[in-house]
């Protein structure tokens, strides 16, 4: 990667992947681009407004700065996706679409997230395997396997390099979730320090895989320098850090903080969501293939969570 295109940059992975990229490769070298005008990311680099659903502007953009990556970032979340459909897929399947296009035609490399949602009731629930049925509920989910499979026709039809993860659920402590299922698991925090207490509306017993966000990142770009040679399977790969039930992860912040209390408030459309994700998934080709191997756990994550959310609100 030499000259980096970021789109959607203002959203929870793209926010703090920004920085990142540019820390390692050169702030000029990695441009920022969002729907909304975001002045924080261009501070220490070149940022654009770009609504990826526009073909023509998207690709002056690439043309312009000489773009060989572009990590395409664009999505409605799982929850919202399922409070208007048709907008979901508008935008999630046209910013894609419109990301293989430029590429094939500018001949970059291209990264799209997948998703654990990805998966459906009918997937097998334990070490969900790299290659199984998928047949999700939810249009989000339905955009992440479409997603898949355009980025593989793209690959086999044109030869382009595109190369996508199938994130779990991704907990930060810079970036506010935006409307996803597994947006507890980052709420439960702050709520812990605020209030010592938390309202979940995913039930106790439903586990999950989630991931902190430096470990996103790390993968995020292993995948893309890892030699193409070595990946059989691109679109898409498994990942897994840790799993767990807010029943679970409330105890571990009870270690920090004893009087923090958790009750439960089930919104059915999160718990028909959740029921139908995987409880964990089996990462073993990502390992294999370009050396997946995550750093942080739920109780080293959440000693650190606490403590920069802690700073963060203090300020």
């Amino acid at each position: 990667m030499k000259r980096i295109l970021v789109v959607g940059a203002g959203g929870q992975i793209g926010s703090e992947l920004v920085p990142y990229l540019r820390s390692i490769y050169g702030g000029s070298n990695v441009v920022a681009t969002d729907v909304r005008d975001i002045r924080a990311l261009g501070e220490d680099g070149p940022f654009e407004v770009l609504d990826a659903l526009n073909a023509a502007s998207y690709a002056s953009i690439v043309a312009r700065h000489h773009v060989d990556t572009i990590f395409n970032l664009v999505a409605l979340l799982s929850a919202v996706g399922e409070r208007n459909p048709q907008m979901a897929w508008n935008v999630n399947i046209g910013a894609l679409m419109n990301s293989l296009e430029v590429a094939r035609q500018h001949q970059c490399a291209l990264f799209t997230p997948s998703s654990i949602g990805a998966f459906g009731p009918s997937s097998p629930k334990d070490g969900t395997p790299q290659d199984t049925i998928m047949q999700p509920t939810t249009v989000y989910g339905i955009c992440k396997v479409t997603g898949e499979l355009l980025s593989n026709y793209y690959h086999t039809r044109y030869g382009l390099d595109t190369r996508s993860i199938r994130f779990p659920g991704i907990i930060s402590n810079k970036t506010l979730p935006g409307g996803g299922t597994t947006d507890y698991a980052v709420e439960i925090y702050y709520e812990a320090i605020k209030a010592h207490k938390y309202v979940c509306a995913v039930p106790e017993d439903v586990y999950m895989d989630m991931i902190y966000m430096p470990d996103v990142l790390h993968a995020v770009v292993a995948l893309m320098e890892a030699n193409p040679d070595k990946l059989i399977h691109r679109n898409s790969f498994n990942i897994a850090s840790m799993s767990f039930t807010p029943a679970i992860i409330a105890e571990q912040i009870k270690k920090h903080i004893p009087d923090f209390t958790i009750s439960y408030n089930i919104d059915p459309v999160k718990e028909s969501i959740a029921r139908s994700w995987p409880n964990y998934l089996d990462d073993s080709a990502a390992r294999l293939e370009w050396g997946w191997n995550p750093e942080w756990n739920l109780e080293k994550m959440t000693q650190d969570m606490l403590t920069e959310i802690k700073k963060k609100l203090q300020k």
